[in-house]
């Protein structure tokens, strides 16, 4: 698919349109044995395709019901189905696979990928983690719904995406089978296998809220995952109406994952929260989880928004307001003494200079520090338009920046935002007067 950062992921071609995981997984061997029913539609001829997958062996592919040849090469299968798939068809590929799933290090030091637990394991997919317990089109562009059927010994837990359809116990195996209705993008997807405590709620407009904490973190965290709530109305007043039909979060032990998540419907957190990480991984489900980047050149779409929902949090709750904080971290005045003020200024926001710098402070603050100069030249009241229409506009797609420049200007037309574009988006080093 051409990503800038990750070339190798993602395969063009095709459309997947749904997936079907089986899984059955033994925490004390780290033994995973999977099924993967990939639908998908050709957008070309294909006498051959190619899916994403390392680690673990694979023992069949079929597709369209007939064995076929298939041949693996670094982290990618290439599949030759029988007479090729025409172009407009939808094909079904079933793999079978087995084995102890890799964990994958990520350019930037960071670990992701299926990560062994002391109860169990926990997935996590940014940026292309998924590759490492299911085979598919693991790149943001290529969004699709999921079912998920997890089965692991009886007396721990198989949380995941989406819904939770039905929970059985069959030969001392607990089977968990969830259901993702709405697109999403591979690297949000999640499953937390261990002994969590579970809460149900509801939010007040009516929304299911299922929460799977560590016996060990949940007194630690039971007050601030009880304002889930709160922080999605907040969210819907704010953002616009949430996009999923569920939401939660997933608490694992400190140290079983080294950072917080965005999964989708239910982020996960290695240790309690604070309240403007949950901010933080909630507005992801707007932004990043329904309005997808297009690559991971796109990525401060996601974490400039995030990172701006919490400094609309604590405006909105008595801290400080969002100007108070730009004007900070413009001086180099933080709260973390340790920051280093040159890294927030070290490339421009739109522009990481390598797939190890798409987690970068100025993805995350000078993406938000864009958002803010977009604010200030359009106003409180265009810009809640701005935030609210862009995630109604590309509900459940993908966008990439220029799409975004391009629905701003359209939303302010009166408005010259050149300076903003090339000085705090694209721009290198610190903008001058502000």
């Amino acid at each position: 698919m051409g990503d800038p950062y990750f070339p190798a992921s993602g395969t063009g071609g095709y459309d997947v349109t749904h997936y079907g995981l089986t899984l059955d997984y033994e925490p004390g061997t780290r033994w995973l044995v999977g099924e993967a029913v990939i639908v998908a539609r050709a957008e070309e001829d294909l006498r051959a395709f190619n899916l994403d997958f390392v680690g673990m062996e694979v023992e069949s592919v079929e597709v369209g019901g007939e064995a076929a040849r298939f041949e693996r090469r670094g982290g990618e299968v290439t599949v030759r189905p029988r007479g090729g798939v025409g172009e407009g068809r939808v094909f079904v590929v079933v793999v079978r696979y087995s084995g102890v799933p890799e964990v994958i290090r990520d350019p930037d030091g960071s670990e992701e990928g299926w990560l062994p637990t002391g109860d169990g394991a926990v997935a996590l997919g940014q940026p292309v983690g998924g590759m490492a317990w299911f085979p598919g089109n693991h790149h943001p562009g290529d969004k699709a719904t999921y079912d998920i059927t997890v089965a692991v010994p009886e007396g721990l837990r198989a949380v995941s995406n989406g819904e939770l359809r039905k929970e059985t116990v069959v030969d001392g195996r607990a089977v968990h089978e969830w259901r993702v209705g709405e697109p999403m993008a591979s690297y949000v997807a999640t499953v937390a296998v261990g002994e969590f405590r579970i809460r149900r709620s509801r939010t007040a407009g009516g929304l299911p809220v299922y929460v799977a904490v560590d016996p060990g973190q949940d007194a630690a965290s039971e007050k601030v995952l009880g304002r889930i709530p709160e922080i999605v109305a907040w969210g819907e007043r704010t953002f616009g109406a949430y996009p999923f039909l569920s939401t939660g979060a997933i608490v694992e032990r400190k140290g079983d994952a080294g950072y917080a998540l965005e999964t989708q419907n239910r982020p996960v957190f290695p240790g309690a929260p604070s309240v403007e990480l949950l901010v933080h991984e909630l507005a992801h489900q707007w932004y990043g989880n329904s309005v997808t980047p297009g690559s991971w050149r796109d990525m401060w779409l996601n974490e400039g928004f995030a990172t701006y929902a919490e400094w609309l949090w604590g405006e909105d709750h008595g801290g400080d307001t969002a100007q108070e904080v730009f004007d900070r971290l413009y001086a180099g005045d933080h709260f973390d003494k340790e920051a280093d003020d040159d890294a927030v200024w070290a490339f421009p926001p739109a522009r990481p200079p390598s797939a190890a710098h798409i987690s970068g402070r100025p993805v995350y603050e000078r993406g938000a520090m864009v958002l803010h100069e977009v604010r200030r030249t359009v106003g409180d009241r265009v810009f809640r338009d701005i935030l609210r229409g862009w995630a109604a506009e590309r509900r459940h797609g993908n966008a990439d920046t220029g799409d975004f420049t391009a629905y701003v200007e359209a939303k302010a037309p009166g408005e010259d935002f050149a300076g903003i574009w090339r000085s705090w988006l694209h721009g290198e080093g610190r903008p001058g007067e502000v």
